[in-house]
């Protein structure tokens, strides 16, 4: 099976072309720069077109709209908006958790990853976990922004890939144990697109 994973795209999608080819199209978040329908409905209608066997999603910082809403109209059958639920595809079983401030203001973020299942093979959310491509410089100097609880369940969990984004000076690829971590934020210091979108070949256990 292969995975073509991208992230923060921020409302320039259709500046992508000739992506990768692969079975299944993964975007671990921040479709929209502003958060709205419309943005959000302009994504489902250019990733109706894109040639996958199945397209998944979860929502980043910035899709504000999407906060509370399980389903999205318009998507095709073979398209999956992952909203702290899952998907079983060819034996592989896709979590996907998004990361909403809402939720963070409301203390609920963190208990959302201690619900990852542990059968997870491949994890998909918006944020970074602690320690790993996580690296930004918010005004402080560069430090770890990751979430901690995040890189507490991926540990326990071990999924064979967690896909993520948000921060975006941290593209990139590592293999902590079993898993393999992806970074995908195409884009870096405003620059459309500063980061090619990733392929990942997933082979049977």
């Amino acid at each position: 099976m292969r995975i073509l994973h991208l992230s923060d795209t921020h409302g320039q999608h259709r500046k992508l072309t000739a992506l990768p080819t692969a079975d299944i199209f993964v975007h671990s978040g921040d479709i929209t720069e502003e958060g709205t329908w419309d943005e959000v409905a302009d994504f489902v209608n250019w990733m109706r077109d894109l040639p996958y066997r199945h397209k998944i999603f979860v929502a980043g910082n910035h899709d504000l709209c999407l906060h509370g809403a399980l389903e999205i109209s318009g998507m095709d059958e073979n398209a999956h908006y992952l909203y702290n639920s899952g998907i079983e595809i060819d034996g592989f079983y896709f979590y996907g958790v998004p990361m909403f401030m809402q939720d963070i203001v409301d203390e609920n973020y963190d208990a959302r990853f201690t619900k990852i299942p542990d059968k997870t093979d491949i994890l998909i959310t918006h944020d970074t976990p602690f320690g790993i491509l996580d690296w930004a410089d918010y005004g402080r100097g560069m430090e770890h922004r990751g979430n901690r609880m995040l890189r507490q369940r991926v540990d326990e969990v071990a999924p064979r890939y967690h896909l993520f984004g948000h921060e975006h000076t941290t593209y990139g690829t590592v293999k902590e144990g079993g898993t393999v971590f992806s970074n995908a934020a195409l884009r870096e210091r405003g620059i459309v697109f500063a980061h090619a979108p990733k392929v990942f070949e997933v082979g049977l256990r």
